[in-house]
């Protein structure tokens, strides 16, 4: 039950969050909730790509019963308005396993502590950075195609509040993977970011707009990026332990770590470069 520290081989441990969260395991995977924010700090989930199943969805989100109401976000968020719900673990990572696990992990991610708001729509960068997991696994197929991935909103200070939740405008996600049999890591950190392109005076008048009207406020374009893992432990606060230091990136010259923007799979650099 919960995220396998140990199971890539070198130890990956949880994120450690400089507020207080609660730790939510669940079938694969953990969720650090943010009880304050009510959305989760972090999340870290085991994907066994051997030994994936395909299990039945099922769109039933509830709320974690082992979680205060007025500490998660729950359905009235997202009713009518055009806010989706995020898996932060996505719903295929955590099905592995027997028959009876695969389904229950296929369940465990549909608690909203596990979800995060973010703009509706679907589009290339979006799509981009669905399929980033797929893409990391066929890259670690020579290492038995097990990955541990973080995944989180940045909550910042700043992030609009809308029915009284301060709404994510970027997420980050840190995935790994082991080499050379087990004995080293490597990893790699992507940020997506949906903050509007707009001048500082439309968004606060928009932003305003939406408020009165009981709208979300405005989110921009889903534009994701391969940052350094490094930046992603800035961004957060979050102590990511020995994954900064296994990053692809870092082994580079210092003027290749930069955020770069992906349009496609095939930009993504997971291949260390003297």
């Amino acid at each position: 039950m919960g995220y396998d520290p140990t199971f890539l081989g070198p130890l990956v441990p949880l994120p450690r969050a400089p507020q207080e969260v609660r730790e939510l395991p669940a079938t694969h995977f953990t969720v650090l909730l943010d009880p304050a924010r009510r959305l989760a700090a972090a999340t870290a989930v085991n994907i066994d790509g051997v030994a994936l199943l395909d299990v039945p969805r099922d769109d039933d989100w509830r709320l974690d019963e082992r979680v205060p109401l007025q500490e998660q976000t729950g359905p009235e968020l997202y009713a009518r308005n055009d806010l989706d719900r995020g898996h932060l673990v996505r719903r295929r990572d955590p099905v592995w396993g027997t028959p009876g696990e695969a389904a229950q992990a296929s369940r465990d991610t549909f608690t909203y502590p596990n979800a995060a708001p973010q703009a509706s729509g679907f589009n290339q960068s979006r799509e981009l950075w669905l399929g980033l997991e797929d893409h990391l696994l066929e890259h670690a197929r020579a290492q038995r195609l097990r990955l541990s991935v973080l995944t989180g909103p940045v909550l910042a200070g700043d992030d609009p509040e809308y029915r009284g939740v301060q709404l994510p405008r970027r997420f980050w996600k840190v995935a790994a993977w082991s080499l050379d049999a087990g004995r080293r890591l490597a990893s790699a950190a992507f940020v997506l970011d949906q903050t509007p392109l707009l001048p500082a005076t439309e968004l606060a008048a928009t932003t305003h707009a939406a408020a009165e009207a009981d709208e979300p406020p405005p989110l921009g374009p889903y534009r994701t990026y391969q940052v350094p893992v490094a930046d992603v432990a800035d961004l957060t606060g979050l102590d990511l332990g020995p994954l900064p230091a296994a990053d692809v990136l870092a082994v580079t010259a210092p003027q290749e770590l930069a955020w770069r923007e992906l349009g496609a799979l095939d930009e993504v650099r997971l291949e260390a470069t003297a």
